[in-house]
């Protein structure tokens, strides 16, 4: 590697970091809950020593967001908490309802721990789901899920976590990403077209199985 491009490669780093650095700094004026030169200069001093000083993986943005991408998955994060709501409000308002509930394993299309994050998140703000478990190696998510009676509720929840990936690196991935999950998408559409027309084929699971009801 050369001199020039290892200092492409770091300067390429620090502006990748800038946005977490920005998101710390703006965390301590808020507890602070005024805006100063010391605050703003301390904040900064601390976000540095944070990154820098304690052991973590580091955070790297892909530096590219797109705007209509990340409109629809605003758009479609407001109509999942909705209707998830009133599912888990009709059921727990049902008292004839017996909950049958599972831990389900779902392997995730990317190794970013932005993505990863960033779809744990989603999935937990969605009343009825919420991740219990990240194995960060295998890229896998571990989540408690409302109402999985079926084989068919099962694959309907995985279905869910890898379109919110999915919507995520379209947003806010890496190109190399964005076409690994068009690829993926494209592949299970295929797959989903020769089962209904060959209904003698097994639908085999979008990820791991399940742990078991809960």
């Amino acid at each position: 590697m050369t001199h020039a491009h290892a200092e492409t490669s770091r300067w390429l780093l620090v502006w990748r970091q800038l946005p977490l650095l920005a998101a710390l700094v703006l965390l301590w004026v808020f507890l602070w809950d005024q805006v100063t030169v010391l605050t703003v200069f301390t904040g900064l001093l601390l976000a540095i020593a944070v990154t820098r000083v304690l052991y973590l993986p580091p955070v790297l943005f892909s530096g590219r967001f797109n705007v209509w991408r990340g409109l629809l998955l605003g758009l479609r994060m407001m109509f999942d908490v909705t209707v998830a709501s009133l599912q888990v409000a009709v059921l727990a308002m049902n008292p004839r309802w017996q909950p049958m509930n599972s831990i389900i394993a779902v392997q995730l299309l990317t190794r970013s721990d932005l993505v990863t994050t960033l779809t744990a998140e989603a999935i937990t703000v969605v009343p009825g789901t919420v991740v219990v478990d990240i194995d960060r190696e295998r890229g896998l998510l571990y989540l408690h899920a409302l109402g999985t009676r079926t084989e068919a509720d099962l694959a309907r929840v995985r279905r869910d976590v890898l379109g919110t990936e999915e919507r995520i690196v379209l947003a806010m991935g890496t190109r190399d990403q964005a076409a690994s999950v068009r690829a993926a998408r494209r592949e299970r559409r295929a797959h989903r077209e020769t089962a209904l027309s060959d209904p003698r084929l097994d639908h085999p699971q979008d990820g791991p199985q399940d742990r078991g009801p809960s």
